[in-house]
């Protein structure tokens, strides 16, 4: 688990008073010669009872502006538990900024989108003969980082707000009983608050990750439209600038990856929903420390939500140590592993004939991964987990295998039910997988047929009913799972 769960940021550092203890923004709080918060979290001293003497009264008149603003997008928000809004603006405003290095976002121009298109047009005919999934591109596209926020969103939003839901009901029921008639008001508040500070802080990762990200597929999610391979050619450019690596070339790999996560979840249909279940259900078991919870909004001021902020990435959000919340962590850690793994090996062999960088770049990429890339930092800021690398690479190795004992299309069929990949234990023992008796469902489906034959049109109509239902053999299936189980 990450330390900073959710991946919240410490806030900017305030001079101390020379006794080790910070500076309170306000002149209030706790510290020597102040008050103690009142019950709603407003700060007394400096301005008597009076908060908006403390908020506000050191400001001039352009920050006073920016504080009404900011302060009535908080308060009027009344939408679900991100203020998507906010973050979609946050997270352009981090764009616009640039990154660390002072590389600032720019619109792409006609010739690195023709070379774009063209690196993906060439990846994907290398990937033919590298897996028997059809190619899942429609369009090839290149995107500016502002237009990847653009793009992604809905995405996060479906990611996100299962865990943001959690905060912000623990956050409606942290007062006490005898103010629960009469705090209304102030519950739909600090849920606005609450969303809005969501919205702060994953517009803030989104935008982040903005400046990282080479195409729509980096974290081994579908970010992006379906059917839409995507890369980023400024970040590519930074990715590949300290390589010593031909530019073109970084680009064909890079477009290797994403077409090749395109294919798989385009032709994998219950892929996506199996990885969004995933998450979700590993939220579901994320639970409040609500003794934090109430420490902080008892201490709340309005003027500084970084107090918040600050309490919610110490320690407040833990998962749940049951055997449910274990299996959706193992669950999920799994399918992106394979997801991963999966791309990894088949991009590979793809590019190892024919590009001489193929090995450098599948390691650059790998130990990016390693040393806490896109995917563990946003992975942290969502759901407060990080993906473990050695997941990575047993499960490259597991599909490479696979290519070797089945081939090609023994490998990638694999992928037509949840049920029939590698488990956790699978990975922990690859070549035990590779060489373990499967069930052919081919075989199975051709026993139902000569038995529906047999036993005449009534069990030949159900056995029909299940194909059109997406089952194949769902008796003689779940009677192997049972027998598993046991």
């Amino acid at each position: 688990m990450s330390d900073t769960p959710f991946g919240f940021g410490l806030p900017p550092e305030e001079p101390d008073n020379g006794d080790g203890k910070k500076k309170d923004p306000a002149g209030g709080g706790q510290g020597a010669g102040g008050q103690g918060p009142n019950p709603f979290g407003f700060p007394g001293a400096g301005g008597g009872d009076n908060p908006f003497a403390a908020m506000f009264g050191s400001m001039n008149p352009n920050d006073l502006g920016a504080a009404f603003q900011q302060l009535g997008q908080m308060l009027s928000y009344e939408g679900g538990p991100v203020n998507w809004d906010m973050a979609k603006q946050i997270a352009r405003q981090t764009v616009a900024q640039g990154t660390a290095d002072g590389t600032k976002d720019a619109s792409v121009g006609p010739a690195e989108r023709a070379a774009v298109q063209e690196a993906v047009r060439l990846a994907d005919l290398w990937l033919d003969d590298a897996t028997s999934l059809p190619s899942g591109s429609t369009t090839a596209v290149a995107w500016s980082r502002a237009e990847w926020v653009e793009a992604t969103q809905p995405a996060w939003k479906e990611l996100v707000d299962p865990v943001a839901e959690r905060v912000g009901a623990a956050m409606g029921g942290v007062l006490p009983e005898e103010m629960q008639a009469m705090a209304g008001p102030l519950i739909g508040m600090m849920r606005s608050m609450g969303g809005a500070m969501f919205g702060q802080q994953i517009g803030q990762a989104v935008g982040v990750l903005a400046g990282e990200v080479v195409g729509s597929s980096d974290i081994g999610l579908p970010l992006g439209p379906a059917g839409k391979a995507a890369l980023l050619p400024l970040n590519i450019e930074a990715f590949g600038k300290d390589l010593g690596v031909p530019k073109d070339e970084v680009r064909l790999y890079l477009a290797l990856r994403e077409a090749a996560h395109q294919r798989l979840f385009a032709h994998v249909p219950w892929l996506r929903s199996h990885l969004f279940g995933a998450v979700e259900g590993y939220a579901r078991g994320i639970k409040v420390d609500t003794a934090k919870l109430e420490d902080a909004v008892g201490q709340l001021d309005v003027s500084n939500p970084e107090q918040l902020q600050e309490a919610l990435q110490q320690g407040m959000f833990q998962p749940e140590d049951t055997p449910e919340q274990k299996a959706a962590l193992a669950r999920l850690e799994t399918a992106l592993a394979l997801v991963e793994g999966w791309v990894d090996a088949v991009v590979h062999a793809a590019a190892k004939p024919r590009l001489t960088s193929a090995d450098a770049l599948r390691e650059t990429l790998r130990r990016r991964r390693a040393t806490g890339g896109p995917a563990e930092q946003t992975f942290a800021t969502l759901i407060g987990l990080e993906l473990r690398p050695r997941r990575l690479r047993d499960a490259s190795r597991l599909w490479a295998s696979l290519t070797d004992a089945r081939g090609v299309d023994g490998r990638d069929d694999l992928w037509e039910h949840p049920d029939m990949l590698p488990t956790a234990s699978d990975l922990d023992d690859p070549d035990g997988f590779v060489h373990r008796e499967h069930l052919d469902f081919s075989e199975l489906d051709k026993m139902l047929g000569e038995a529906a034959e047999q036993n005449g049109p009534s069990l030949k109509k159900d056995k029909g009913e299940r194909k059109a239902d997406g089952e194949s053999g769902s008796a003689d299936e779940n009677d192997g799972k049972d027998d598993s189980d046991k």
